[in-house]
C-alpha cells in the first residue's frame, strides 16, 4: 500500500439489528472499523440502535425505511432507497429470524417466511448492490443441521448437487403443505420450523456459493451457538458477544471459504 492512501470503509447491512444478536455484531462490525446500517422493522427501532451504537462503536447509521424481512414490499423498498443514495453494501449478514410458538400450518408458513424466503428475498434486492469482493453471512442455528431430517431421501434433495434455488422454494413450500395436510411426520419432517427454515437457509448457501463466486462474491452459513437474547433464553449456554463474534468472523472474511457452515470459525457439518 501506498504511504498516505487510506484503505476504503467496507459497508455492512445487518438485518433485525435493534437488540440481541443483530444488536452486539452491529457493534463488533462498527469497532472493527466498518461503516455499519442497522434495520429493524420498525425504523424508529433502527434509529435508537444507531444512536446507541454510534459513540462508543463507531460508524453507525440506520436505515431510515422500515424493514420487516417478512415483507417483499419493504424489502423492494429498501433495496430501492440504498440504491438512490448510491450505497454499495459490502457485507450482508441475514441476522432478522423469529422463533413461533406452537406448530401448525400458520407456524409453518410465518417461520419460513421471514427465516427463508425473508433471507433470500434481501439477499436477491440488495444483490445489485454487493460489489465483487463482498460477503454474505447467513445466520443459522444448529437446528438446521440435516440430523434434524428423519428421512434419508428428503436429505437426500437437500443436498442434491443439482438442487436450485427454484427447486429448494419448491421443498419449502412442499413443508408448509404437508403441515397443512397433517402429513409431515410420514414425509420425514420434523414438527419444528424453525429447524426447516435453518435447513433450507443453509442449502441455500450451498446453491449459491458456485454461482456467486462468478462475481467474487463469498456466501456462508454461521451458527452462533444457543445465546442468551429474547430468543434464546436465559439459560442459554453463550453470550450475546460470543455468539456474535461467530457472525463477525464470518462477515469479515473476505475471499474465501465460500459455501460452508461455520462455528467459531471452524467448519462443522451441515
Amino acid at each position: 500500500m501506498i504511504r498516505g492512501m487510506s484503505v476504503p470503509v467496507r459497508t455492512a447491512l445487518v438485518t433485525g439489528a435493534n437488540r440481541g444478536l443483530g444488536l452486539e455484531t452491529a457493534r463488533q462490525l462498527a469497532a472493527a472499523g466498518m461503516h455499519v446500517i442497522v434495520t429493524s422493522r420498525e425504523a424508529s427501532a433502527a434509529r435508537d440502535a444507531a444512536l446507541t451504537l454510534a459513540k462508543p462503536a463507531g460508524p453507525v447509521t440506520a436505515l431510515p425505511v422500515p424493514l420487516d424481512v417478512g415483507n417483499p414490499a419493504q424489502i423492494t423498498a429498501a433495496a430501492e432507497h440504498l440504491r438512490a443514495a448510491g450505497t454499495a453494501i459490502d457485507v450482508l449478514v441475514n441476522n432478522a429470524g423469529i422463533s413461533m410458538h406452537g406448530f401448525d400450518e400458520n407456524v409453518a408458513r410465518g417461520t419460513l417466511e421471514v427465516n427463508f424466503f425473508g433471507a433470500l428475498r434481501v439477499t436477491e434486492a440488495l444483490l445489485p448492490l454487493i460489489p465483487a469482493g463482498g460477503t454474505i453471512v447467513m445466520v443459522s442455528s444448529g437446528m438446521g443441521e440435516l440430523s434434524g431430517l428423519d428421512d434419508d431421501a428428503l436429505r437426500a434433495r437437500f443436498t442434491d448437487p443439482k438442487l436450485t434455488r427454484d427447486g429448494l422454494v419448491a421443498l419449502a413450500q412442499e413443508f408448509v403443505a404437508d403441515v397443512a395436510a397433517r402429513r409431515h411426520r410420514e414425509r420425514g419432517w420434523p414438527s419444528s420450523a424453525y429447524s426447516v427454515s435453518k435447513i433450507a437457509l443453509n442449502a441455500l448457501v450451498r446453491v449459491w456459493a458456485p454461482e456467486l463466486a462468478t462475481r467474487r462474491i463469498i456466501i456462508n452459513a454461521v451458527c452462533p451457538g444457543w445465546v442468551r437474547t429474547d430468543m434464546g433464553g436465559r439459560s442459554a449456554s453463550r453470550s450475546v458477544e460470543k455468539g456474535a463474534a461467530s457472525i463477525v468472523w464470518a462477515a469479515t472474511r473476505v475471499g474465501e471459504p465460500t459455501g460452508g457452515f461455520f462455528r467459531d470459525g471452524r467448519r462443522i457439518d451441515w
